[in-house]
């Protein structure tokens, strides 16, 4: 019975999650499955891995072969280098200890990583944040000093107004005062 590592789907609509699992290549990709290997979650950032890599590394040195995204999960968590490293001890080129030893280099290494790029994204997340939040402050500067000068122009317009009813009402008291004067002068 030739046996696959795939991943099968589960999760919603435009939220896909999937499990790792070991499967008879004729059964359905959600169908029966021989062992959950782990799971994998692309919608976070990093994407979420678990395997167990001791079952995966048994199940590959068994036969089975893995699916290309399969596969990328496996080189990811480390699974593919134990499984080379074990094939090296079997041959004699390497001693236990040295592929052990091998192996936790890489995942520190890896582990490194995958810690540097959450880092990154939390970051580069505070920076968006940030950036949003300046322009923001500055949308709102803008808007008072506009909304501060057209005060000033209301007030400026109020005054003329008020300035231009003065001097009208000046010019009517003028002609009156002129004719009353006139009426003195005759009388």
């Amino acid at each position: 019975m030739p046996v696959k590592i795939r991943l099968q789907r589960h999760g919603k609509k435009g939220k896909p999650f999937f499990w790792v699992v070991a499967a008879d290549v004729r059964v359905k990709r959600d169908g029966k499955f021989l062992e959950k290997l782990g799971i994998y979650n692309p919608t976070t950032n990093p994407a979420t891995v678990e395997l167990d890599v001791d079952k995966t590394v048994t199940w590959l040195r068994d036969g089975a072969q893995p699916t290309d995204t399969a596969r990328r999960i496996l080189s990811y968590k480390g699974a593919m280098l134990k499984k080379h490293l074990l094939a090296g001890v079997d041959k004699g080129a390497l001693t236990e200890e040295q592929a052990h030893e091998k192996m936790e280099a890489w995942l520190k290494e890896k582990e490194d990583k995958v810690f540097a790029k959450g880092q990154e994204v939390s970051q580069s997340a505070s920076d968006a944040k940030q950036k949003a939040l300046d322009a923001e402050k500055e949308k709102n500067a803008k808007r008072e000093a506009d909304a501060k000068a057209l005060e000033e122009e209301a007030a400026a317009a109020v005054k003329a107004e008020e300035t231009a009813k003065a001097e009208e009402a000046a010019k009517a008291e003028e002609p009156a005062a002129e004719e009353s004067a006139e009426e003195e002068k005759e009388a």
